[in-house]
């Protein structure tokens, strides 16, 4: 049998239930002790009840919420890489496909959040352009 983790993470939208796992026990039965809650965003550990975390347990901790992290910013960029591709999509569909009917339901919607993308990424690239001539 696969030797079951020290620790068990049950994901949440903004973090996680941290267990401890037991298999030493007369029952050999799996055993889950919840331990903490963390809060992935601020970073946040409270641990269960009156318990006091061990310096083992808070490391298990951190290390599970920095490799979260990592995760989840490589999940973001490849949403964004997804995103890129759907607009090539959209415009091909929009070109080749769409009936008046469609293009009069989707046209506004599209315009105005193309419109919000391009307004806020036209000042982040002139922030950061300006940011590389301060540094020079």
């Amino acid at each position: 049998m696969t030797e079951l983790p020290e620790f068990y993470f049950r994901v949440r939208e903004n973090g996680a239930t941290v267990f401890r796992v037991d298999t030493d026990n007369r029952q050999r039965r799996i055993e889950m002790d919840q331990i903490a809650v963390l809060n992935i965003r601020n970073g946040e550990i409270r641990a269960q009840g009156q318990r006091e975390l061990l310096d083992q347990e808070r490391a298990a901790i951190e290390s599970w919420m920095e490799e979260r992290r990592a995760l989840l910013a490589k999940r973001d960029m490849d949403d964004i890489h997804r995103a890129v591709d759907y607009l090539n999509i959209t415009t091909q569909w929009v070109q080749s496909k769409a009936s008046p009917e469609q293009l009069e339901e989707v046209t506004d919607p599209l315009l105005m959040a193309m419109h919000d993308l391009r307004t806020v990424l036209v000042r982040k690239k002139a922030e950061r352009l300006a940011e590389a001539r301060s540094e020079q």
